[in-house]
C-alpha cells in the first residue's frame, strides 16, 4: 500500500471515530441558543476562533496527552476504561434524552445555564470544549496516540505523522463550516432531524465506549501473562 492510501486510509479511520463524538450539530443548536444577541460578524467570529481552538485542544490532547498520563501515574487501560465510559455516557444521554421541550437535548441545560452569563466570548467555552472537544473526544485522542505509537497497522512514519494532523484539520473546518451555516442547516434539518441524528451519533457512540471498557479490561486481564511470558 502506497503512502497516499496510507494517508487516506488513517484520515478516514480518524474521521470515523472522532465526528460521532465531536457531534458538530450540537454545537450548531448550542451557537443558536447563545448568540441571539450577537450580530451575524461577531458570530462567525465566535465560529471561526472555536474551529481554532477544537484544533489546539486535540493537537494538544495527541502530542502531550501522554505525558499528562505519565505525570499523574494513569494506565492506557485505565484510560481506556475511563474514556469508555464517559464515550458510552454521553452516547446513552444522547440516545435517550431527558427533555420536556424541543430544544436539543445535548445543549438544553447549558443554554439555560450560560444565556444568564454571556459574556460575549463563548468560543472557547462552550463550543470548543466541552461542546466540540469534550472529555469523551479528549479520551479518544490519548487513546487512539498511544495505539498508534505502536503502529499495529504498519503505517509508514510520515504518514502517522501528518496524517492526525490532517484529521483534526479536517474536523476544525467542519466544524467551521457548520457554525457559519447554523441558520441554513436548522431551517434545512429542522430541530427533529437533528434530534435523530444526535440519537443515532448516541448509538455509535454508546458502541465505540463499552468497546473501548472491553480493550481495556483485555489490556489489563494480559498484563499478567505479558509480564510471566
Amino acid at each position: 500500500m502506497t503512502g497516499l492510501m496510507q494517508l487516506l486510509q488513517i484520515i478516514g479511520l480518524g474521521l470515523v471515530l472522532l465526528l460521532p463524538l465531536t457531534n458538530p450539530l450540537t454545537s450548531i443548536a448550542l451557537l443558536l441558543g447563545l448568540s441571539s444577541n450577537m450580530s451575524k460578524v461577531e458570530r462567525n467570529k465566535q465560529s471561526f476562533m472555536a474551529s481554532i481552538y477544537v484544533f489546539l485542544i486535540m493537537f494538544i490532547a495527541y502530542y502531550g496527552g501522554q505525558m499528562v498520563m505519565h505525570t499523574f501515574g494513569i494506565s492506557i487501560p485505565g484510560l481506556r476504561i475511563a474514556g469508555g465510559l464517559i464515550v458510552a455516557l454521553i452516547g446513552f444521554h444522547m440516545l435517550f434524552p431527558q427533555h420536556t421541550d424541543q430544544e436539543s437535548p445535548e445543549v438544553v441545560h447549558k443554554t439555560k445555564e450560560l444565556r444568564k452569563d454571556n459574556s460575549g466570548n463563548i468560543a472557547f467555552v462552550p463550543l470548543a470544549m466541552p461542546g466540540t472537544a469534550g472529555p469523551g473526544t479528549i479520551a479518544m485522542i490519548i487513546s487512539s496516540a498511544s495505539s498508534m505509537k505502536n503502529n499495529p497497522l504498519g503505517f509508514e512514519n510520515w504518514v502517522l505523522i501528518v496524517g492526525p494532523v490532517v484529521i483534526f484539520l479536517i474536523i476544525s473546518v467542519i466544524l467551521w463550516v457548520c457554525l457559519r451555516s447554523s441558520g441554513m442547516i436548522m431551517q434545512i434539518i429542522g430541530k427533529s432531524g437533528i434530534e435523530a441524528i444526535s440519537r443515532l451519533m448516541g448509538f455509535l457512540l454508546i458502541c465505540m465506549g463499552v468497546q473501548f471498557i472491553i480493550n481495556g479490561i483485555l489490556a489489563i486481564a494480559a498484563a499478567p501473562i505479558v509480564a510471566h511470558a
